[in-house]
């Protein structure tokens, strides 16, 4: 059986993987390119949020960084500038300022459908509205394939101020923006892809208006996608409604390797071992980063006695970055 301590350290150790951090003078470039964003509200509550240029006159940012705005700025460079139109995806949660004269470079945009688990990003903005950017790394930790791109999750995290700050790759091509995050402490880190900023770029201009909608990630439960439904059941160890939920998601979709993952943490948990582990073998054949599978099957080796698959698999996910420390706890008991 994996017991409850298994399943907080396979998350902890999967989230804190070491990285390096990204070059310095890349950072410095990049950061003129990072606006911050305030809004103000009708009874006069001032929020603030990130935003990043991604064409010449255009800033990109989370809708939810803007709604229920009355007015709105963003700084940079110790001026402000004044927004005179906005493209709105609210759906996506991609909304897109437009300034007159804005003097600042443009980030370069990459793509968000080439992406690969445990790939190296990191992200600067203004968690908890610093003075200054900051910036975060981290890699990828899944891919959720979502209306006609994909929702990236990764170990890099953020807090309130740091919505819409650019996800950036090893490079420093924008390949996403940090939008929300899952309830609970042990969160998870959620970006929307570019492909939805390219997208909102080509929507028509139109004058600010309080209109809007929730987003995907900010509807009720039973209405957003599966990967957020399945967090809290999984974290909190209630079994039924995991599997419940894994057997929704994979009749929608049976090839999506994260519902076969649950799938298998619940055949894990019941002690079905060999079946558990075919699972975990099928997403590794598709997908042979998949690190939460390697953990998985390591801890069923472990418990099984078969101390050199035990150390094949450790040594999977060596290669992935996990240093010692991390590794040893990973271990059943």
């Amino acid at each position: 059986m994996i017991n409850r301590l298994f399943f907080l350290v396979f998350f902890m150790a999967l989230s804190n993987i070491s990285q390096a951090a990204p070059p310095t003078e890349l950072i410095y470039k990049l950061k003129g390119s990072i606006t911050k964003v305030h809004s103000v509200n009708a009874s006069g509550g001032r929020s603030t949020g990130t935003g990043v240029v991604v064409a010449e006159n255009k800033v990109a940012t989370n809708c939810h960084v803007l709604i229920n705005s009355v007015g709105m700025n963003i700084g940079s460079m110790g001026e402000n500038f004044q927004p005179v139109g906005l493209q709105a995806d609210w759906k996506h949660d991609v909304c897109i300022m437009s300034f007159m004269y804005l003097p600042l470079k443009p980030a370069a945009l990459g793509d968000s459908e080439h992406l690969q688990y445990e790939q190296e990003i990191f992200s600067i903005g203004f968690p908890g509205g610093p003075p200054k950017p900051l910036t975060t790394w981290g890699t990828i930790k899944a891919l959720y394939p979502y209306d006609d791109s994909v929702v990236i999750r990764t170990s890099a995290s953020f807090q309130m101020g740091a919505s819409g700050s650019p996800l950036f790759d090893a490079e420093g091509n924008v390949i996403g923006i940090s939008t929300f995050k899952s309830p609970g402490r042990n969160s998870y880190f959620y970006n929307i892809p570019v492909k939805w900023v390219k997208a909102a770029l080509n929507l028509p201009v139109l004058e600010f208006s309080r209109d809007s909608q929730p987003a995907f990630w900010d509807v009720e439960l039973e209405k957003k996608p599966f990967f957020m439904q399945i967090v809290l059941p999984f974290q909190n160890e209630q079994w039924s409604e995991v599997e419940s939920i894994a057997k929704q998601w994979l009749k929608a979709s049976p090839d999506d390797v994260e519902a076969m993952f649950y799938n298998a943490a619940v055949k894990d948990h019941a002690g079905d071992l060999e079946v558990a582990k075919a699972i975990y073998q099928r997403i590794l054949k598709t997908n042979a980063k998949h690190a939460d599978s390697i953990v998985g099957l390591a801890n069923i080796a472990n418990k099984q006695g078969k101390s050199g698959d035990f150390e094949d698999y450790k040594k999977r996910l060596t290669e992935l970055n996990f240093d010692d420390d991390q590794l040893s706890l990973l271990i059943t008991k």
